[in-house]
């Protein structure tokens, strides 16, 4: 495939560490996903990552930061958030019992999304939540 011809369209926001960016990256993904069947979906990956990002690394730290990259392609529509990293330990979902206040993000990202990648990047982790447009049901057997 030519260059120049690809059908993958590219997005990417950085932004600072503060709580208040996570409603930013919300409306970012809510606008450029608009009229999808995975808005919804999307809008809420990226928060639950968000989120994480600014609360368990050095990104919600003064001068940290987080960067949002949204791809789409015919097959698939790909989320990942980038931390600053200085969290000790990679980000996993976790099992908590129903009385925890935290905990559950990522786990609940894992259940939407059809494949969830982390990964070290530049001193942080990237974590890439990926819905497939053309599955025929979700990971928990609704269709899509």
């Amino acid at each position: 495939m030519h260059e120049y011809t690809s059908t993958a369209r590219v997005w990417g926001l950085t932004c600072p560490g503060f709580p208040e960016e996570v409603s930013r990256a919300r409306r970012w993904t809510r606008d450029i996903m608009r009229g999808s069947p995975f808005a919804d979906d999307a809008e809420l990956i990226v928060s639950e990552l968000s989120a994480n990002a600014i609360l368990h690394t050095a990104s919600g730290q003064e001068s940290g930061s987080f960067h949002l990259v949204l791809a789409m392609t015919p097959q698939v529509v790909a989320l990942s958030v980038t931390d600053s990293g200085s969290a000790g330990t990679a980000p996993k979902a976790e099992h908590q019992d129903d009385e925890a206040e935290h905990g559950r993000g990522l786990g609940m990202v894992s259940a939407i999304a059809h494949r969830v990648v982390v990964h070290a990047s530049h001193g942080g982790y990237t974590v890439t939540a990926e819905l497939f447009t053309h599955s025929r049901s979700r990971p928990g057997g609704h269709p899509c």
